[in-house]
């Protein structure tokens, strides 16, 4: 049996990751930190939970964390109108399925947000499952979410695809590896020393490729 894939959604499946960087950066605007936005983005794929303490500090986390992540969430539900699946995302979970992988969409983002990119992505009849924040206590780099995610697949052998350094982080820490794609925004570099085995510039060039990664028939 080929290992399952556990198919990050924000970034890796639906364009979201620079939306997610905006909308941050006036939430935390709104509550006097004002961030260059470059900042931001590095730390996007890490859960809100984890996020205003990794870029402000402690401090602030105690004193705003909670305002904060409470503004964040509409103002990006201002954007998620604009977003679209980036180019090949529902063939990729089409290939992975006719070559008899298990596939899990992931994500620790509220159930309506992941209902709203299902819907983006026509894979309600196509994945086999996927998660939400309910599935999840603590999120990226935790390894909370992709374990939550095998769970889901049935299976103790699996591989991550995704988009952010946070998502290897989060693979390495579960055990799982992760094959990544540029499309969050982050580079190669910074992939593979995040622990990525193999780095695509677009979810086309990894369709093509599939039989050199992990994924392969014979995994």
């Amino acid at each position: 049996m080929p290992p399952a894939a556990i198919l990050d959604i924000d970034g890796t499946l639906v364009d979201t990751n620079f939306h997610h960087a905006i909308a941050w950066y006036r939430a935390f605007r709104q509550h006097g930190e004002l961030l260059p936005i470059w900042r931001i983005h590095r730390h996007i794929g890490m859960g809100g939970d984890q996020l205003v303490a990794s870029l402000c500090g402690e401090e602030v986390e105690k004193a705003k964390g909670d305002d904060i992540r409470a503004a964040e969430g509409p103002l990006y539900m201002a954007f998620i109108e604009e977003v679209e699946p980036l180019h090949g995302a529902r063939d990729l979970i089409a290939d992975l399925k006719e070559r008899g992988h298990a596939v899990v969409l992931a994500s620790s983002a509220k159930e309506n947000e992941v209902d709203h990119y299902l819907d983006l992505l026509d894979a309600r009849e196509l994945a086999d499952d996927w998660t939400t924040s309910a599935d999840v206590e603590a999120t990226k780099p935790e390894p909370d979410l992709v374990q939550a995610a095998v769970e889901k697949a049935g299976q103790s052998e699996a591989v991550m695809v995704g988009d952010s350094t946070w998502d290897c982080e989060a693979a390495k820490r579960a055990g799982v590896q992760t094959v990544a794609v540029l499309t969050g925004g982050f580079s190669e570099a910074e992939l593979e020393d995040a622990g990525a085995v193999a780095v695509y510039r677009s979810i086309d060039e990894l369709r093509e490729s599939l039989d050199e990664t992990p994924l392969c028939r014979t995994s």
